[in-house]
């Protein structure tokens, strides 16, 4: 495991009580509602928050391990911090923003050439942060924290305070920096775009607890977890493309052990793509119909059913051969499918409803 945080503090309004691992690279989400916890998480990891007991390690380096009194101080922990906030210094340009970041850096492998490219921005060098975009200014702050050559990046929410335009503009690169530099990074938000484009790993926070993590595509499709319990719920899965047919308009995906058919898609076999399938556009069935429509009738295994109160329906856990799905129904629905845990079902998924993520 490379990143390894255990953390016990007290606040005046809630109990810190966190524990999790994960591996090396990655995003990891740091998932949950408005005065979770997440932030503080950050924050003591970076070493700006001295918790009543901590063991952190990163890559089998102690950070801190307050049973045997070894507290680094933040200059010393080699961690990258972007915040919602770009927090540029205002009287440099651009470039020497970042190459701020790299005086007080150790030596190396990111360079200024490789962030510049990474991230788009060799136009901005000469400018001063008062006459960029939201979303270049967070662009540039990611690029001083990386050319602070730091062992992990923390990001504290560095999209809230951006329209759906600029969130849109910058995606993509946080996309291409977790695959070209792979670096761990502990990635705090309450979007769950975010975390459908971005996560490897979440961990779910709620009133200072972990209340579950694991991989992405695991957590999403949990019934019983607060993730699933969201209008907007769905499987998160990584699929490849296993042909297309050009005469047809389509694409088969291969994920989770199961095939997918979406609308047509460019790019050769093999490519790799992250789909998400709502929960509420999943129809179960018993057997296959014979005169229908949709593209996929994916077979699969009851593994969960829970009842979601308000809603009057019930969220079904369908397990795959390697992943699963979640489908939205009515309580009527089980009874008369006679539905339980075990029970074979296929999953009914139009290719339309199946969301081809971006990058």
């Amino acid at each position: 495991m490379s990143l390894s945080v255990r953390l016990r503090h007290r606040f005046p309004d809630i109990a810190l009580d966190v524990e999790f691992a994960v591996p090396d690279p990655g995003v990891t989400v740091l998932f949950g509602p408005s005065g979770a916890g997440k932030s503080s998480i950050i924050a003591a990891v970076a070493g700006l928050l001295r918790t009543d007991a901590a063991r952190i390690e990163v890559g089998g380096t102690p950070l801190a391990d307050t049973g045997s009194g070894l507290w680094l101080p933040p200059e010393k922990r080699r961690v990258g911090l972007v915040f919602q906030d770009a927090r540029l210094f205002p009287h440099m340009s651009v470039e020497t923003n970042l190459r701020y970041g790299l005086r007080r850096a150790p030596q190396g492998p990111i360079r200024l050439d490789t962030v510049v490219d990474l991230l788009g921005i060799r136009a901005l060098l000469p400018r001063r942060p008062r006459t960029l975009s939201g979303g270049e200014r967070q662009r540039v702050a990611i690029g001083r924290a990386l050319l602070a050559q730091p062992r992990l990046l923390l990001m504290d929410e560095p999209l809230a305070s951006l329209d759906a335009s600029r969130k849109a503009e910058i995606m993509p690169y946080l996309t291409q920096l977790k695959t070209d530099l792979r670096l761990p990074v502990l990635y705090v938000t309450h979007a769950p775009d975010e975390v459908a484009q971005l996560a490897d790993w979440v961990v779910l926070v709620e009133s200072g607890r972990v209340v579950g993590h694991g991989p992405v595509s695991e957590i999403a499709a949990r019934a019983d977890l607060p993730f699933a319990q969201r209008d907007d719920a769905g499987a998160l899965l990584l699929a490849e493309i296993a042909e297309s047919d050009g005469r047809r308009a389509l694409t088969r995906l291969v994920a989770g052990g199961a095939s997918f058919w979406v609308p047509l898609l460019d790019g050769p076999i093999g490519t790799r793509h992250r789909i998400r399938i709502p929960a509420r556009e999943i129809i179960l069935a018993t057997r296959a119909p014979e005169a229908i429509s949709l593209h996929n009738v994916v077979p699969g295994r009851v593994r969960r059913i829970a009842p979601e109160g308000p809603r009057r329906s019930v969220l079904v856990e369908i397990g795959l051969p390697d992943g699963a799905l979640l489908s939205r129904v009515t309580i009527d629905a089980i009874a008369r499918l006679g539905l339980g845990e075990g029970a074979e079902v296929l999953a009914l998924i139009k290719s339309t409803s199946i969301e081809v993520l971006p990058g």
